[in-house]
């Protein structure tokens, strides 16, 4: 395995990942506002244990070489994480102006337990700061001399999902609390899902208009 100086850089490129807003963290931070505490932990475990899993396999399975060999499959991977971007923007857009049966105020769209997960699962499945992490930032701290490759992705692929269940899961019980506080006033809910959803969609553009949005950092 890497030696400790190799696993404290990182897990401070973790740290500094975690802490950078980006779509997962736009997503959470909706979901616990408009939805609650529930939906918005349920998100982040569609995005930590749904996703790692593919994530992580396909990283041993060796999708990180493949990338390597044919940059244009990432770029593929960026157009539909944009797509997905773009497409959950403006939906949230959109059902921020569902009004009440009773025409009593707007209110946002109730998600289900299972849509929070599948949700979260696509959203991190197609996020590029998170790809391009896993299968280009992460191979660089494998070492061939200290064990089977194939093992280091695991465990370092690992450590990177679940260092996620820490900073979402944080960012998931803080925005459900002011959820809680926010349902006193509908109007601000539903501002709220905008203000997000145009977020959303400005990082679809961004990524659709930037070649490499999150470049991969060097290791030194």
């Amino acid at each position: 395995m890497p030696d400790a100086s190799t696993f404290l850089t990182f897990f401070i490129a973790l740290a500094v990942l975690d802490i950078t807003p980006g779509p997962d963290m736009m997503l959470i931070v909706a979901r616990g506002v408009g939805q609650g505490r529930r939906i918005a932990l349920l998100t982040v475990a569609g995005m930590v244990l749904v996703a790692g899993v593919v994530q992580v396999g396909l990283l041993v399975l060796g999708l990180a070489s493949l990338l390597k060999a044919y940059p244009s499959a990432l770029i593929v991977l960026q157009w539909a994480g944009a797509a997905y971007l773009l497409y959950l923007g403006g939906r949230m857009i959109w059902a921020s102006f569902r009004h009440h049966p009773d025409g009593g105020g707007l209110k946002t769209k109730p998600v289900s337990g299972w849509t929070a997960v599948r949700e979260g699962a696509l959203n991190n499945l197609t996020n590029p700061k998170s790809l391009l992490f896993m299968f280009t930032f992460l191979p660089l701290f494998v070492d061939p001399n200290a064990g089977p490759v194939w093992l280091q992705l695991l465990v370092l692929g690992s450590i990177q999902k679940l260092t996620g269940i820490v900073s979402l899961g944080g960012v998931a019980l803080a925005s459900g609390s002011v959820g809680q506080f926010l349902h006193r006033w509908p109007k601000l809910l539903a501002w709220q899902e905008r203000f997000t959803g145009l977020i959303l969609i400005g990082l679809g553009v961004r990524l659709l208009v930037s070649g490499n949005p999150v470049p991969a950092p060097t290791v030194r």
